[in-house]
C-alpha cells in the first residue's frame, strides 16, 4: 500500500476485510442451503434395533424449496433456490461384541437451480452433480442385545440407550472457482447419543450431537488458495411416534406415524483464520412422517418438514419420499 495516506490504507483494509466477509457469508449460506438441509435431517425411530443379519435397500427422493436468509450481511435479496435429491441406501444389522449394531451408507446425487439479486442484479445458476457420501456407525448401549429373527420376534422393547458416528465423506462434486457445489470439500464427523422410549403404541425419541469438520483447503477465490474452516454445530433432535396396526389384517405389518423436530446451533465459519460472527447458526425444523408398508419387506415412507426459526442460513420446505426393500439373512 506504498504511496497511499494512512486514511487511504485504512479504508483499503476495510474494503478488502468487506470482500472476505462477504464472500465467506456467500459461501456459507451456499452451503446452509445446499448441504445443511441434509446434515439436520430429521430421522425418527434412528435407535430402534433389528435383528441381526438384517439388510435394506431404500431409495429416496427429496424435495427442497424456500430461500436463504442472509440477515443483511451481504447486499443480497430475494435469494431463493429448488433442488431434489435422490438418494440410495444400504443398511445392515450386525452383532457387535453381543449389542446390536448397525451400519449405514448412503449415496446422493443432486440437481437444482438458485437465484437472488445481487445489488439489484438478478443472478441464476444450476448445478447437478454427486453429493458427499455419508456413512452411520450405531451401537446399542442399553436394552437392545443382538439377537437372532427368532429371539426378536418375542422381544419387546421398552428403554434403548445408543450412540452413532455418522460421517460426511468428500466425494461430491466441487469446482474451487466456484461458489455454488454440491460437495463439501472436506470431511463432516457427527458423534450423537439417542433415547428411544416405548409405551405401548407410543415411542419418544431424543438425540442429542454435534458436528465437527476438518478444513476446506481450497476454497473459492482462484487462483488464490484460501482455507475455510467452520466452528462445531450442536444439534438436538425430538420424535413422538404411533403404530397404527388397524390399517392391516396382518399384524405382522406396522404403520406408524411421527410428529418431528429438532434445533442446531453454532457453526461460525472462518476465511484464512478471519471469524464472521454473523454466520452463527439458530435454527429448527418441524415436519411429520408416516411409514406404510407394502408387503413384509417393502415400505413407502413420506415426510415432510419446514424451518419454524431461521436466524441466518437456508430457509427450506422439505417434502421426501421413499421406498423400502428390506430382509433378514446373508442373501437376498
Amino acid at each position: 500500500m506504498r504511496g497511499l495516506s494512512k486514511v487511504g490504507q485504512r479504508h483499503a483494509v476495510i474494503r478488502t476485510a468487506m470482500r472476505i466477509r462477504n464472500k465467506l457469508a456467500i459461501a456459507t449460506l451456499l452451503w446452509l442451503g445446499c448441504i445443511a438441509s441434509r446434515a439436520q435431517d430429521l430421522a425418527p425411530r434412528a435407535y430402534v434395533i433389528t435383528p441381526v443379519h438384517g439388510n435394506a435397500v431404500t431409495l429416496t427422493w427429496s424435495f427442497y424449496t424456500g430461500g436463504l436468509d442472509f440477515s443483511g450481511v451481504i447486499p443480497v435479496s430475494g435469494a431463493t433456490g429448488t433442488y431434489s435429491v435422490p438418494t440410495v441406501s444400504y443398511y445392515h444389522s450386525l452383532n457387535f461384541f453381543g449389542r446390536s449394531a448397525n451400519v449405514t451408507a448412503s449415496l446422493p446425487y443432486a440437481v437444482g437451480n438458485f437465484s437472488g439479486d445481487v445489488l439489484g442484479v438478478g443472478r441464476t445458476v444450476y448445478r447437478s452433480g454427486l453429493v458427499d457420501m455419508t456413512a452411520r456407525l450405531s451401537v446399542n448401549l442399553l436394552g437392545g442385545p443382538a439377537m437372532e429373527a427368532p429371539q426378536f420376534v418375542k422381544w419387546k422393547q421398552k428403554k434403548l440407550v445408543g450412540a452413532s458416528l455418522k460421517i460426511i465423506v468428500p466425494t461430491g462434486q466441487y469446482d474451487p472457482s466456484h461458489l455454488i457445489n454440491w460437495g463439501l470439500n472436506r470431511w463432516g464427523f457427527k458423534p450423537e447419543l439417542g433415547v428411544s422410549q416405548r409405551w405401548g403404541p407410543w415411542v419418544l425419541d431424543t438425540y442429542g450431537g454435534v458436528w465437527f469438520y476438518t478444513a476446506n483447503p481450497d476454497f473459492y477465490d482462484v487462483p488464490v488458495r484460501n482455507r475455510q474452516t467452520q466452528e462445531p454445530v450442536g444439534s438436538f433432535e425430538g420424535h413422538l411416534s404411533h403404530d397404527i396396526r388397524r390399517l392391516y389384517r396382518d399384524k405382522r405389518l406396522g404403520a406408524w406415524v411421527s410428529l418431528d423436530g429438532n434445533f442446531w446451533w453454532g457453526g461460525i465459519t472462518s476465511l484464512n483464520g478471519i471469524r464472521n460472527l454473523a454466520t452463527k447458526q439458530t435454527a429448527s425444523r418441524i415436519g411429520a412422517t408416516i411409514a406404510l408398508p407394502l408387503t413384509q419387506r417393502q415400505t413407502i415412507k413420506i415426510s415432510y418438514s419446514d424451518g419454524t426459526y431461521v436466524r441466518f442460513g437456508g430457509d427450506y420446505q422439505n417434502l421426501q419420499v421413499a421406498w423400502q426393500y428390506s430382509w433378514v439373512g446373508k442373501k437376498w
